[in-house]
């Protein structure tokens, strides 16, 4: 019953959460309808948070293991966004999950129809924490994440800039930039602000502190790019 209603409210991402017994994502918690106000504010906190705990799954299974610190990853952010209680449920909600078999597409492209863009990056960004949160990001990790990226309809430049914030490599700070090592000193300081621009936390400000915080996270990074681009080539 769970998976018929789940289905038949909201699609694959529905249906794996219907099979979770004891979902806090039901419409007596959190919601993950669509909710109050215009199109632009739909389907944001409640099936943000929903969705991301779907594709968290699909990252963990993909090396075979689900580590403790995986786990300890995903409690600190509910308990940052929700409090302990939720926290506490969302774990064992996703130990549920992490049993079936995730339909990675479907849920993807499901996520790609309803979010903007500028979530669905955020939403990679998470999902790389994730996987770095033992410090290395397994090949196998990185390829659930490519694909996760190609169905949310996510660029391979944005996908590859995203990646060498947590993989690490020698054109790092060019790759985050989106540019190529041989660009002149005006193109890196215009990918800069372009980035910048992208990255900026007003973006998801009006999703709250905790995103907010993801989206500082990012702009740091990208900052951090610039900073040692300048420093190897000697500009300001």
């Amino acid at each position: 019953m769970g998976l018929g209603l789940g289905w038949a409210l909201g699609g694959p991402i529905g249906g794996i959460l219907g099979l979770a017994v004891g979902s806090i994502f039901d419409a007596g918690s959190v919601d993950t309808g669509i909710q109050r106000g215009d199109a632009r504010s739909r389907t944001l906190r409640g099936d943000y948070a929903a969705s991301l705990l779907v594709l968290m799954a699909a990252v963990m299974k993909a090396d075979g293991r689900v580590l403790k610190s995986e786990l300890n990853y995903v409690k600190r952010y509910f308990i940052t966004r929700f409090g302990e209680d939720t926290a506490s449920e969302a774990v064992i909600m996703l130990r549920d999950i992490l049993k079936q078999e995730i339909p990675l597409r479907d849920v993807a492209q499901q996520l790609s129809q309803r979010l903007d863009y500028s979530y669905r990056l955020e939403m990679l960004h998470f999902l790389y924490g994730i996987a770095s949160a033992d410090e290395a990001v397994s090949d196998a990790e990185n390829s659930v994440l490519n694909r996760i990226a190609g169905y949310m309809g996510i660029s391979d430049t944005d996908f590859q800039s995203i990646r060498a914030m947590f993989v690490s490599q020698s054109d790092a700070a060019y790759k985050i930039l989106e540019i190529e090592p041989t660009v002149p000193d005006e193109e890196v300081k215009k990918a800069y602000r372009r980035m910048a621009m992208k990255y900026h936390p007003d973006k998801v400000s009006h999703l709250g502190e905790d995103f907010k915080k993801v989206a500082h996270e990012k702009f740091r990074k990208v900052k951090e790019a610039y900073d040692q681009i300048k420093k190897e080539r000697g500009f300001n």
